[in-house]
């Protein structure tokens, strides 16, 4: 009887705990931004800000119908990005930003939902410019994250990226390090699972 009770508060706990984290990130933190305001840009499409992480203002939709994403996930601005600067449209334009990344896929073969050649992290060519990183779920992020190749420098053996939502305190850009071993290319970050490519 007393186990069971141990279990039973645990459990209640633990929910209570992610349901209170899953609310709090929600809201915006961050009193010196306001939720829509342009925080950065890459050739003339702009990264906005989204306060809390589970914050979903509306459905982005193009004139024609075609899905861009929940304002202003993470996914919303790279298929902004590719929608307005690339003039490409994926095959399947919803999920999470973890599944753009297709595990069952040899390294260097076409993602056919996104239409997009997919590159696992250590296997292939080098990341570059307006790839699309994929970065796996966590513990505290079930539905991963994505984000934009903005600078490769071979030179320093760095990459930038710029990403929409990475919380209401966390930078639109961040440099990783790149490693380049046996012709395979590695990201230095144990979460990214690889990149996707447009081809020509």
């Amino acid at each position: 009887m007393k186990i069971k009770f141990v279990l039973a508060t645990v459990c209640l706990v633990g929910a209570v705990s992610v349901g209170g984290y899953f609310g709090l990130t929600k809201l915006n933190l961050n009193t010196d931004r306001q939720v829509g305001e342009v925080i950065d840009s890459l050739n003339g499409v702009a990264v906005y800000f989204n306060g809390g992480v589970n914050h979903v203002s509306e459905r982005n939709v193009s004139e024609d119908g075609y899905n861009i994403g929940l304002k202003y996930q993470c996914v919303e601005f790279i298929k902004r990005y590719y929608f307005e600067h690339l003039n490409h449209r994926m095959p399947d334009s919803y999920g999470h930003a973890k599944d753009f990344f297709n595990p069952t896929l040899a390294s260097g073969t076409l993602n056919t939902q996104r239409n997009l050649i997919q590159y696992r992290n250590g296997q292939g060519q080098r990341p570059q410019v307006n790839d699309i990183l994929v970065y796996d779920a966590s513990w505290l992020n079930p539905y991963g994250h994505v984000a934009i190749v903005s600078d490769v420098s071979v030179e320093a053996g760095t990459i930038e990226i710029i990403q929409q939502n990475p919380g209401p305190f966390s930078t639109s850009r961040e440099t990783y390090h790149l490693e380049h071993n046996n012709a395979q290319w590695r990201i230095q970050h144990d979460n990214i699972l690889g990149w996707l490519h447009k081809a020509g």
